[in-house]
């Protein structure tokens, strides 16, 4: 490496990516960067499936049904099994497109998570195309205690939009019509069945975009974003759900239309009974329509992935972005070296990875702003400083919006390298940052001290990734299949190590069935009551999304 004095080269807009290396600067011993190494331009973009629903997986009739692998679970003996009346009531409604009756493999990705975890034994998909339509149909369930499950687009992590016995499944695919635009508010109204990807290009074209990204934007329904209030890559500059959110319509369990599509920005009158529907996992009702609110979209845009060697220098590196990136910083993710080793084995990324060196961690910054220069110039200052104090040792800038795409399906890459390496046990939680990676190593340590981690073992391995920005950490362990041996080692000990460094257990993906009876290690008993309380009261049938969310009585 040479070392050329007094010379400091800035961020500059070509066609290659540039790994950056330090010297000093001057007699004072600075160190600044002072020059970019070139990256070959051959790193393959890819486009994320990190959350593929299982619609475009094969039938996948191998997978158990959820109540032969959990026993305790028993169907509700107070819901009626469909008959030959109700089928002829659901056909009078929907036309014979809007619906799935008796055929095994056109209803198995509907009965089938795509995470090929979990398996109902629905008999029907009804796929209305009108709210009108979603109200007969939740009357008439309700009337006759059928029970339902509402469903987007599949792809929820915790078996929480598939049917655990046969209840009957409401599709939402059909529900895809964007209402308006209001181009000077930046208001958005909806249905919930539109794919949040769409929305993002229908908004793009405006100059606005969505407050959220997720891995599964290309499948994943803006409605069932709301029900799961779904957190995602953006959610440190533009918050969650329950701010942005301005008016949803939902279709109550007895067939009442809960009209409050408001756009209002401020609106002080009474109970604000939207937020009960955010993250309420369609068990209260089924959102049938979302007005929300959409930030500009920044028209500077750039991304750096850092290596760094301790996480204790992830922590101060995002500590310094804070401080010196501020209002332009937009997204702050890491991945450990395990992670990456996975890309890497089923080439997720593509066939190049940027950094020529191993670090046990990486960190990905996004920075977007209004002023190219500005915020290349505040993006230097942090490198700078990052290097002057060691933080990092190695890193790289993306020099266009291709290799913008391209760092980005590193991170997003991970949960479809971890699909491909055989079953995954995936868990989100929320902890403070000081604790944030011992999660991880106590989880390896314990799988290691019971001899089920390594090759030829049960356990394949332990990796973590997630969101610094906002305390929400990825844990996921791959494993050759699901096996009860692991799933003890694993549960409730990931629960127990949460509650007692006061965390959550479900940052984003929230609680479906396989948290539901977990919940009291996030949660008081007099909150869990009072959540018992508001769904006997909307829903005294019990008929919204059964056996999940809440704790079994």
């Amino acid at each position: 490496m040479s070392y050329i004095p007094n010379l400091r080269i800035g961020l500059t807009r070509n066609t290659l990516l540039k790994n950056f290396i330090i010297g000093n600067v001057g007699n004072v011993g600075r160190k600044r960067i002072i020059s970019f190494r070139y990256f070959a331009n051959s790193i393959e973009s890819s486009t994320s499936g990190a959350e593929i629903p299982a619609k475009k997986h094969a039938p996948t009739k191998e997978v158990s049904f959820t109540a032969d692998k959990y026993t305790y679970l028993h169907r509700n003996h107070n819901f009626k099994e469909l008959t030959q009346d109700d089928i002829r009531f659901f056909a009078s409604i929907l036309p014979a497109s809007g619906l799935i009756i008796d055929n095994e493999d056109d209803l198995m990705p509907y009965n089938v998570d795509w995470m090929r975890k979990y398996r109902g034994k629905s008999r029907l998909v009804a796929r209305p195309k009108t709210t009108k339509q979603v109200s007969q149909i939740l009357k008439y369930c309700n009337e006759n205690k059928l029970a339902v499950v509402p469903q987007g687009g599949n792809t929820g992590l915790v078996g929480g939009g598939v049917p655990v016995f046969d209840e009957i499944i409401i599709n939402t695919n059909n529900l895809n019509q964007i209402r308006s635009f209001d181009p000077v508010a930046g208001t958005l109204t909806c249905d919930a069945g539109c794919i949040l990807e769409v929305l993002d290009n229908y908004l793009a074209k405006r100059g606005y975009m969505m407050p959220l990204d997720l891995g599964a934007k290309g499948s994943c329904h803006i409605g069932g974003n709301v029900a799961t209030n779904a957190g995602g890559l953006r959610l440190l500059r533009y918050g969650s759900l329950h701010g942005s959110v301005l008016g949803l319509e939902v279709v109550l369990p007895d067939g009442t239309i809960l009209d409050n599509l408001s756009t209002l920005r401020k609106d002080n009158t009474g109970y604000d009974i939207k937020q009960l529907f955010i993250g309420s996992e369609g068990t209260l009702g089924i959102i049938t329509g979302v007005s929300i609110l959409t930030p500009s979209k920044p028209k500077a845009v750039n991304v750096a992935v850092l290596g760094v060697n301790s996480f204790q220098n992830v922590q101060n590196a995002f500590v310094t972005s804070k401080n010196k990136l501020s209002e332009i910083l937009s997204a702050f993710e890491f991945w450990d070296s395990n992670s990456l080793k996975l890309l890497k084995a089923h080439n997720i990324q593509g066939t190049k990875f940027p950094l020529e060196d191993n670090y046990p961690f990486y960190v990905l910054v996004e920075i977007s702003g209004s002023n190219k220069d500005h915020d290349d110039e505040k993006l230097q200052n942090f490198l700078e400083e990052l290097l002057t104090n060691e933080i990092v040792k190695d890193g790289v800038v993306a020099q266009d919006d291709t290799q913008i795409a391209t760092l980005w399906s590193l991170r997003e890459g991970i949960p479809e390298a971890c699909s491909k390496a055989g079953a995954v046990y995936k868990y989100d939680i929320s902890i403070p940052l000081s604790v944030f990676y011992q999660m991880v190593e106590d989880i390896r340590n314990r799988l290691q001290s019971a001899g089920v981690l390594g090759e030829d073992k049960l356990v394949k391995d332990v990796i973590g990734y997630g969101h610094i920005g906002d305390g929400n950490l990825h844990l996921n362990i791959t494993a050759k299949s699901y096996d009860p041996e692991i799933t003890n080692l694993i549960e409730p000990y990931v629960y127990e190590w949460t509650e007692q460094h006061n965390g959550s257990i479900s940052a984003e993906h929230g609680l479906g069935l396989m948290k539901a009876n977990y919940l009291r290690y996030s949660k008081s008993p007099s909150m869990i009551s009072i959540m018992k309380q508001i769904k006997q009261n909307i829903d005294p049938n019990g008929i919204m999304n059964p056996y999940k969310f809440l704790p079994a009585q």
